[in-house]
């Protein structure tokens, strides 16, 4: 995959969300007598403040508890983050793995280098290319600024206010993450290059520690799909960060099969 230099792989509505949300939490302001605009820009440097004491701790808790990837420590992954690097045109990254008996990787961070971590239990169940789709992903968080705009965001998203528009600055900050998703999950198969495997990886993902177990993939793709039709499911995904799994595939899919991806693969020129 020749490297990306731009970003306008990012999902349509993550931008238009953004607006909206932001367009949401300053009329909150506007029109509630309990959230001042002086008092809100207060509460929302304090957030940051907080933001940024509690990254720098789980900072220096990640030295103490994980590994540092580096040449040295673990060479293979260290040379998969730094081609998906520069696949995506990501600025430098601190990677640890963490010991966890679980399927996740996250990134955080406010200042440079942003932090990326990969739960240990990846490696046992990914291959090289569904690694690269988790690698991208959270790369792709980095490059298109979601690492430092969800401290934003989410500060101001929590500014004190009455309980309903509390409720509603706390949905649209949610949507507003589900779409950056979607954005993440492109720079994933831009990473990979292939959507086989980008779909493996989150139907993996989706599945748990269980697929280490022989859990047909048709099945388990079949069972995620039956929640898009849950209304439990559906109505617990408007107060969730991720979006169901097997929408994230669909979407994933259709990107693939886009004008848009197939120009950066240079079909159809």
């Amino acid at each position: 995959m020749k490297p990306v230099h731009n970003t306008s792989y990012r999902y349509p509505h993550e931008q238009t969300i953004l607006t909206l949300t932001l367009l949401l939490v300053f009329g909150v302001i506007f029109f509630t007598a309990t959230a001042t605009v002086c008092g809100s820009v207060v509460f929302v440097g304090a957030m940051l403040i907080i933001a940024y004491f509690a990254t720098s701790n789980r900072h220096q808790s990640l030295l103490k508890t994980a590994q540092e990837v580096t040449p040295q420590t673990n060479p293979r992954l260290n040379d998969m983050v730094e081609e998906c690097r520069a696949t995506l045109q990501t600025e430098a990254v601190q990677t640890f793995v963490a010991n966890r008996n679980a399927l996740n990787a996250y990134t955080f961070g406010l200042t440079s280098p942003k932090v990326v971590v990969i739960y240990s239990a990846l490696a046992q169940v990914m291959d090289e290319d569904e690694l690269k789709f988790i690698v991208g992903h959270e790369l792709g968080h980095v490059t298109l600024g979601h690492t430092w705009l969800n401290s934003l965001v989410g500060g101001m998203a929590g500014i004190p206010s009455p309980f309903m528009g509390a409720i509603l600055m706390e949905a649209a900050f949610l949507w507003w993450n589900r779409a950056c998703e979607y954005s993440a999950d492109r720079a994933g198969l831009l990473a990979c290059g292939d959507v086989n495997k980008g779909i493996s990886a989150l139907l993996k993902i989706g599945v748990g520690l269980q697929v280490s177990q022989g859990v047909d993939p048709q099945r388990a793709l079949q069972k995620l799909r039956d929640e898009m039709n849950d209304t439990v499911s559906t109505v617990g995904e408007l107060f969730a960060t991720h979006p169901l799994i097997a929408r994230r595939i669909d979407e994933l899919k259709k990107w693939a099969a886009s004008a848009e991806y197939k120009k950066r693969l240079g079909i159809g020129d």
